[in-house]
């Protein structure tokens, strides 16, 4: 019998990423994104509900998340589910993780812990030019 193990994320990141390299030289990336979800209940009242989870990237992807993302960021991840188990003091702890192999940052370059900035680099009376993409909210999942 076949199985499958994937996982696909839209979240945001609780804390700025954490780098660390393996003793090969290997890029290690490790951040926890806030996966919120929202419903009414029988009373019509809404609740709310945020899952955390925490991400591990490796190699190039984990330098590129490394660089751009920040407590704040939205990001889309795809990956697959793996628990580690160690022992501490006695104790077998266990964590299970999103090992991430792809990832599409959603934040505009300057979104983060501020909010959303606006940018500013054209002049008030300067005409833009039209990339015919200027009607899509940058804010929706890429799907």
């Amino acid at each position: 019998m076949a199985s499958v193990n994937k996982v696909i994320l839209v979240g945001t990141l609780g804390k700025d990423p954490e780098m660390r390299y393996m003793p090969a030289g290997d890029a290690v990336c490790n951040f926890s994104i806030a996966c919120n979800e929202s419903w009414k209940d029988k009373q019509g009242v809404k609740q709310e509900k945020t899952e955390w989870v925490n991400i591990v990237i490796y190699r190039k992807l984990a330098e590129i998340a490394g660089e751009y993302l920040k407590k704040g960021s939205s990001v889309y991840l795809e990956g697959k589910l793996q628990t580690r188990k160690w022992e501490k003091d006695g104790v077998t702890r266990y964590a299970t993780e999103v090992i991430a192999d792809q990832m599409q940052m959603l934040s505009g370059k300057n979104d983060g812990a501020t909010g959303s900035a606006q940018r500013q680099d054209h002049k008030p009376n300067e005409q833009k030019p039209s990339s015919g993409f200027d009607d899509f909210d940058d804010d929706l999942p890429p799907f």
